[in-house]
Order: C-alpha cells, then structure tokens, then sequence
C-alpha cells in the first residue's frame, strides 16, 4: 500500500510541475502584444511580445527579434535573453530602453486585453494585444 501512495504522489507530483504557471497560462498566451506606454509615455517604436511556448518570450522591437524567457509563476515576471539578431537602425536606443525595461520588470498583470510589466519601483510597461 505504501508503494502504491508513493506512486501517485510521484504522478502528481509530476503532473504539477509540467503545467505552465507562468502568463502564458493567465491570459497571454496565442496573442502578440504591443507596447503602448512606457512609465506613462507613449511608445512609438513598435515594440511587440508573444509567449509562443512555455517559459518562452519573444520580442520584436524595432530592430531586433530577441528570444528569451520567463519562468516564475504568475503574477512574477523574469526575462532572461537568450539571442537576439544584431541590426542597426535609428530607434536602437529606444530598443535599448526597452530591453532594459524588460529586464528591471517583476510583476504582471493581465487584464484581457492589457498586460501591464511593472516593479514595485517605477516602472510600468503596458501592452494591448494585437488582434
């Protein structure tokens, strides 16, 4: 009997850890997400996010296609970029702001269609999803 116990708690042990609890999981998963604002400023440099897999981020910012990932559970955000193409172009800096926006980010919230990156210092990033 207690092998059997041990069994199932192996299984559902198992189980949990394989289900995605990260955004992806709450809402922002099968949908691109634009930048709109940036700490209460309109972004005009077309910025998007998608979550195409769990625990994986992709960015298309003006210039560059960057991949990276986010494996805390919801409502916790982490990026870690992974690659990203190299390319010049003239909202570099304005990529640049956002790379480091991204990597300052630990909180998330989705509210249909608005994801909203922030910390518990200053930065609030908000997204509305592409349809």
């Amino acid at each position: 009997m207690i092998k059997l116990t041990s069994l199932f708690l192996a299984i559902a042990l198992t189980t949990q850890c394989s289900q995605d609890e990260t955004l992806r999981a709450y809402g922002a998963a099968d949908r691109l997400w634009r930048l709109q604002e940036l700490n209460g400023v309109t972004f005009s440099a077309d910025t998007q996010l998608s979550f195409p897999e769990k625990e994986q981020v992709t960015v298309q910012g003006p210039c560059n296609r960057m991949s990276g990932t986010n494996k805390l559970p919801y409502p916790w955000f982490s990026f870690t970029l992974k690659s990203s193409t190299k390319k010049a172009c003239p909202d570099l800096s304005q990529e640049n702001i956002v790379i480091d926006a991204l990597n300052n980010a630990t909180l998330v919230e989705i509210l249909n269609d608005v994801m909203i990156l922030s910390n518990t210092e200053d930065l609030n990033m908000v997204f509305r999803a592409v349809d």
